[in-house]
């Protein structure tokens, strides 16, 4: 004979697997609509010209998981020929961004290839149009190099400024009944002049977005902000 315990335990475990059912995922949302992220990115504009490069700081990850994190991974170097400048490029773009695939941030794909963050400090990255980026300036440092970074990540239409804004957005998106695309675009200069780096990207980053052709920006920075742009 089943007791009334049994029955409420019986119809909490329903209640709890209809709950799970109702928040799993079940449309996608992509940024990428058409390409490549590599073909999104201009090689050259104004008098600034890339050239791939592999040996950038990227997320490490083991067994391989990196084709799993990322479905593309875009790493350029890019030279001001009035200046001599050069600014590296990563940008790590998923198809997918659930609860198991999560994009990695330099506060710990830094560290664990040697570096020390010596800051993280949240800023405005101001656009063409009157918007504005929720970026990072990160420095990170060995005994042999000081790396200035700017970056942000994207997932959806959301940007999180910080990896806790990152779970959030995933557990709001989930709650919303879809997973979406994602990215992290980082820009980083080495020197030891901290503020020369990031005014050199400061103007760097929005003459770049510009030179992205409008129906692909939003894959880097969200459809609000590439209309703003493009308006």
């Amino acid at each position: 004979m089943i007791g009334r315990r049994d029955l409420l335990i019986g119809g909490a475990c329903v209640a709890a697997a209809g709950a799970a059912y109702a928040l799993k995922p079940r449309k996608r949302l992509v940024l990428l609509s058409s390409g490549k992220m590599a073909d999104a990115l201009p090689i050259s504009f104004g008098d600034w010209s890339a050239e791939n490069a592999d040996g950038l700081v990227q997320p490490k990850t083991e067994g391989g998981l990196a084709a799993t994190l990322y479905s593309e991974m875009v790493g350029r170097i890019y030279h001001q020929a009035s200046t001599g400048a050069a600014v590296m490029m990563l940008v790590a773009y998923g198809d997918t961004q659930s609860d198991m695939l999560q994009l990695h941030r330099p506060e710990v794909c830094y560290p664990a290839v040697g570096f020390t963050i010596a800051s993280s400090v949240p800023t405005k990255l101001r656009l063409p149009g009157g918007g504005a980026v929720p970026v990072r300036r990160v420095v990170a440092s060995t005994h042999e190099r000081q790396e200035n970074i700017i970056y942000w990540a994207r997932m959806g239409e959301y940007l999180p400024a910080s990896s806790g804004e990152q779970r959030k957005v995933r557990l709001m998106t989930a709650m919303e009944g879809y997973v979406p695309d994602g990215a992290l675009i980082r820009f980083s200069m080495v020197g030891p002049d901290s503020d020369v780096a990031f005014r050199v990207m400061g103007g760097f980053i929005p003459a770049l977005l510009t030179a992205v052709a409008a129906d692909r920006r939003r894959a880097l920075i969200g459809t609000q902000l590439a209309k703003m742009m493009s308006a």
